[in-house]
């Protein structure tokens, strides 16, 4: 079976992702919500990657309500998933926890005191497969302003300053990253082009903590996604 990427919005794609699926030559198929497609069914599929969006899981429309009822019907059937962002709400949604405005919108490559975002791995968690080869902090970045509320039966593996929900884990194999990792020089000048939050934000200085950060950024994007498609069986 092949593994199944959603698309919540066509810029917001596998990235990183894409290379490493590539690379392995990993069988995989993309539906892109943004540009009509449908969502097939999650039981034909080795696993379920869903990516971020303008979207809120709180929305009541037909595309959000399928989404949500689709991720419940993949973890229902023991299917690895991995959410960026909104996946990562949805996950949460899906699963009865809750999803609400953030006390802060975090966007970009650095917080409000200037030093960069970064995630701290809890430390009962640091031995998560998900984590293997990566030390805390992970520095991220952020294009958000919701954020959840988890339930008892949830794992929270990762913490932040602004937002502290960032890393959530759902059983053996669902995984939720508030934060993206998955962005290449390519896709983030297309986020730039696009997205009306970056867009208002000085251009210069975003391509400029990329540059900084992109070794480290790209090193643990790859880790981590290499990390879930070994979870998942993938790889």
């Amino acid at each position: 079976m092949t593994l199944l990427i959603v698309k919540n919005i066509s810029r917001e794609g596998p990235g990183i992702l894409q290379k490493i699926l590539d690379e392995n030559r990993i069988p995989h198929d993309i539906v892109d919500l943004d540009a009509g497609d449908e969502l097939p069914e999650p039981e034909n599929h080795s696993a379920l990657i869903v990516f971020g969006g303008p979207d809120s899981a709180n929305d009541t429309t037909e595309k959000m309500t399928k989404e949500l009822e689709m991720i419940g019907r993949a973890l229902d059937s023991g299917i690895p998933y991995l959410g960026i962002c909104l996946g990562m709400q949805a996950l949460v949604k899906a699963c009865g926890g809750s999803v609400h405005a953030n006390d802060v919108k975090e966007i970009g490559f650095r917080g409000e005191d200037g030093e960069p975002y970064s995630i701290d791995i809890d430390k009962g968690y640091i031995d998560d497969p998900l984590f293997n080869g990566l030390e805390s902090p992970l520095k991220i970045f952020h294009l958000h302003g919701e954020t959840v509320a988890i339930t008892e039966e949830m794992q929270l593996l990762a913490t932040g300053k602004y937002c502290r929900h960032q890393i959530v884990k759902i059983g053996d194999r669902a995984y939720g990253i508030q934060g993206h990792f998955e962005l290449t020089p390519e896709m983030f000048t297309t986020w730039l082009d696009n997205d009306p939050e970056l867009m208002e934000m000085i251009r210069e200085e975003l391509l400029k903590d990329f540059k900084l950060l992109e070794d480290e950024y790209t090193g643990t994007g790859r880790k981590l996604f290499t990390n879930f498609l070994k979870i998942s069986g993938s790889l």
